[in-house]
């Protein structure tokens, strides 16, 4: 069996932290060859505020997933939300030496490098440069302008904007746990390469992912992405409410939640009550479903309005804006009994839950498939689309070289090193073969 490429999505979220190892099979669906999951505990809507627990969780979930795949996790592609996360649209232009010839890849590379330059807030940094539309001399709405004659390249440009402190927080935390960080990518943007189709995409779709800590929103149309935002609201805190309006502990709260929660009052009856055990001897407390419906309906609705906010931001009234594929929901908020219903109820669009099951191999588990891990997915997925590979992978090339140099010179004194090196680099190679070899083999 040939060796592919394969990459690892590191999710780093407010209550779990997510590390997933994936390739592209024959018939290029993504195959997921290892996940591993652990209690995140030094991350706080979305930015880590314990440096040294945030290592520990992300090395438990690495070691998870080194575990599963027999694979030995080196670079990993990470993926960043929270509160200090912004947008803004701008426009750009270049003036090209020489209109006679084609527009190619550097010229776009340029003008993307030109906003890279733009002057931010103190303390920020510029995460994406994601252009919508292009125009040349003159003409506009041009999406593909690779293989075009113009002297004047123009295009409109996503900017997102993230705190200087937080990236550097999340790169050392990857850094100290021995893993190379070789991308970091707005987790929105992950998430949306999962769950959302090319179809939805055009005809105009807002994404909501509602994680632990944060809600986060992508809002594409036309197949361009058009607008991102972070809210700082999750599914934390409706535990924190249940928490405080039953007077229980957390997790006790977060069970309630996940059990018997749901986002629409009206279907309990009043006489459908939960009993949870009281702690050290101390008397059951019984606890009517309609009453936990009633607080989670009521947070659940603020965190909606919120994005819903953002959405009249974007323009959704324009007729040209108009978000005909409605609204996806996704994350582990999302598997909150009606709150599909309530979406559409605040909203007044059509929506869906978002599986990251359109992209995965036919195989795949439950588990891979399931909301919870959208996000990690859609960072597998942004680590295969840049090609980055393994480092165990790179050794290949150098081989390669390795072997050339001595066929240039003649020289007969100079062989027998080449030779000693290109026996060393292929016994390790050979070596991580037969243990990919046997990996599969087990599995299959």
């Amino acid at each position: 069996m040939d060796l592919q490429e394969y990459a690892v999505g590191l999710d780093i979220g407010t209550t779990k932290i997510v590390a997933m190892i994936g390739r592209k099979n024959e018939y290029g669906k993504l195959e997921i060859l290892g996940v591993g999951r652990s209690k995140s505990l030094g991350v706080h809507r979305g930015v880590v505020n314990n440096i040294t627990q945030t290592i520990q969780s992300i090395q438990q979930a690495v070691d998870q997933a080194e575990a599963v795949s027999g694979i030995k996790i080196k670079e990993v592609t990470v993926g960043i939300a929270g509160q200090h996360i912004r947008s803004l649209q701008h426009s750009d232009y270049i003036t090209r030496d020489n209109s006679e010839e084609v527009i190619d890849q550097s010229d776009i590379d340029t003008l993307c490098g030109q906003v890279h330059k733009l002057v931010m807030l103190p303390g920020e940094e510029i995460i994406h440069v994601l252009p919508q539309e292009y125009k040349i001399d003159g003409q506009s709405e041009i999406k593909e302008p690779v293989g075009m004659y113009g002297g004047r390249l123009e295009a409109n440009f996503h900017v997102v904007v993230g705190q200087v402190a937080s990236i550097k927080n999340i790169y050392r935390c990857v850094k100290s746990a021995d893993l190379d960080l070789k991308k970091i990518t707005l987790e929105p943007l992950a998430s949306a390469d999962a769950v959302l189709s090319q179809e939805e995409k055009e005809a105009g779709v807002a994404l909501i992912d509602i994680g632990g800590g944060t809600t986060d929103l992508a809002i594409f149309k036309d197949g361009i992405i058009r607008h991102t935002a972070v809210i700082p609201q999750g599914g934390n805190i409706i535990t924190e409410d249940i928490k405080a309006g039953c007077s229980i502990i957390e997790k006790q709260a977060e069970l309630l939640k996940t059990k018997f929660g749901s986002a629409w009052p009206g279907e309990n009856k009043e006489n459908e009550i939960v009993s949870i055990p009281g702690l050290r001897g101390r008397e059951p407390k019984e606890i009517t479903l309609k009453n936990l419906s009633k607080i989670i309906h009521a947070r659940v609705i603020e965190i909606l309005e919120n994005v819903f906010v953002e959405i009249k931001n974007y323009g959704h009234d324009d007729p040209k804006k108009q978000l005909i594929a409605g609204v996806v929901l996704t994350g582990g908020g999302s598997q909150l009994k009606h709150i599909k219903q309530l979406a559409e109820y605040v909203t007044g669009m059509p929506s869906r839950i978002g599986y990251p099951n359109e992209h995965l191999a036919g195989d795949s588990d439950a588990e891979s498939t399931s909301p919870v891990f959208a996000t990690a997915v859609g960072l597998v997925m942004k680590g295969l689309e840049d090609g980055y590979l393994n480092s165990n992978l790179e050794e290949q090339p150098v081989e390669e070289e390795v072997i050339e140099e001595p066929v240039v010179d003649v020289d007969e004194v100079e062989q027998p090193e080449p030779e000693v090196q290109e026996n060393k680099k292929r016994g390790f190679f050979e070596n991580w073969t037969t243990k990919l070899k046997d990996f599969l083999d087990n599995a299959e």
